[in-house]
């Protein structure tokens, strides 16, 4: 067997998530799909990360294993034919150790969250972004995000189905930036809640609202509690940038 990684950009909208579910096509079935038709091989698609309906990548990773090697260019060009019209991209393809594992072999992952903070309507963003039409002062939410950097127990700021064994995690960047209309929330971490960066997003928009401050956010961290943090953003303002290993 040979094993192949795969870094992929997709556009989230039209999926159900990264994993297979019953209710619609997921990413991982759309590549699982293409790697049959282009060799007539069955295999089990493993992602970096396991991304919500409408979540987007720019790199995310993915690993599968080939009874049959075949080039690493023609694995990336004959995947992208055969994911035809899905909004999926096979950036590279790489040949790599058997001991490869797209998940837990991962050291690092980044994810970006982008508000367009403006009263007109998203023409171009719609569906790429989160529009937030009230002012927001995205110096407030750099300040407050730094209440939230380091090793902390995260149970405010995980979905009620997550199904990480521990809430504990260490958030080793959370920067909060404006470029003109656009804020966006940068998060780095070896790995995340489900849900985590979404509700950071979600309870930062209150600082940049004036209805909360720094102290608010460590409260509700210290809370432990979900119901203490503020609302999950929209999946649609969210990127999994890229995973390092």
């Amino acid at each position: 067997m040979t094993r192949y990684k795969l870094t992929l950009e997709y556009d989230g909208g039209g999926f159900v998530g990264w994993q297979r579910q019953e209710n619609g096509l997921s990413v991982q079935q759309a590549l699982e799909e293409a790697v049959y038709r282009f060799c007539s091989e069955t295999v089990t698609m493993i992602g970096a990360g396991r991304t919500d309906s409408g979540v987007h990548a720019m790199g995310q990773v993915a690993h599968f294993d080939l009874a049959e090697p075949q080039a690493t260019d023609t694995v990336r060009d004959a995947l992208n034919h055969h994911l035809r019209p899905h909004a999926v991209a096979v950036l590279a393809a790489e040949e790599v150790a058997d001991d490869f594992h797209a998940r837990t072999s991962a050291r690092e992952r980044l994810y970006r969250y982008r508000i367009v903070n403006r009263r007109a309507p998203l023409a171009l963003g719609a569906g790429r972004a989160w529009l937030v039409k009230t002012p927001l002062d995205a110096e407030a939410m750099q300040d407050a995000a730094q209440a939230l950097v380091g090793k902390h127990d995260f149970t405010s700021f995980r979905a009620a189905l997550c199904q990480a064994k521990s809430p504990v995690k260490t958030l080793d960047e959370l920067t909060v930036r404006r470029d003109g209309d656009e804020i966006r929330i940068t998060a780095r971490a070896r790995s995340f809640l489900h849900n985590q960066v979404r509700i950071i997003a979600g309870t930062l928009k209150l600082v940049g609202e004036g209805k909360w401050d720094r102290a608010d956010v460590a409260a509700a961290l210290a809370a432990r509690d979900r119901a203490a943090a503020g609302p999950t953003a929209p999946p649609e303002g969210l990127y999994l940038v890229a995973v390092r290993y």
